[in-house]
């Protein structure tokens, strides 16, 4: 049985409306990867109430988040959606002609959320260097690893 979250559907879906808003630029994996967790995080950034629930240990998920994502983009890829670029600035996804129309098509409280929150993170971190928005989301990896560090004293025994 598939699973119904993190799914190549779900995540192409994601990363397709990402590319929707930032369009006409190109994004690579790792910026994807970044706005993937801002979109379903967006109240973790200032933004808008996350489209996820806040679970305990959800920065986590930066970890995981990268080959969920290029599951869903050979999908997306697949279907004519997403087309793969290379540059000089390396490998590069773009929205087709066709990404908006499928979109459109889509309609559930949730694609309308997913659809703002994506507009939301390309307007708030499009103009972003690499540096800075990899010093946001390093902030989201640190509150999570603080998480796994003992606390002080906990655990000894005392005589």
């Amino acid at each position: 049985m598939a699973a119904p979250f993190n799914s190549p559907l779900e995540t192409g879906v994601r990363s397709l409306s990402i590319l929707a808003a930032a369009f006409p630029n190109a994004l690579d994996l790792q910026r994807l990867v970044d706005f993937d967790y801002l979109v379903v995080h967006s109240g973790d950034a200032g933004g808008p109430e996350s489209l996820h629930a806040p679970l305990p240990l959800r920065s986590g998920e930066l970890l995981v988040r990268r080959g969920l994502i290029e599951s869903g983009l050979l999908l997306m890829m697949s279907r004519g959606l997403v087309q793969r670029i290379t540059s000089s600035a390396g490998i590069q996804y773009i929205a087709t002609d066709s990404a908006g129309a499928f979109l459109s098509s889509l309609s559930s409280p949730y694609l309308a959320r997913l659809k703002q929150r994506a507009r939301w993170v390309a307007d708030t971190f499009g103009e972003a260097s690499d540096e800075e928005l990899r010093l946001v989301t390093q902030r989201f990896f640190e509150e999570w690893s603080t998480q796994f560090q003992r606390v002080e004293g906990a655990g000894e025994v005392r005589p």
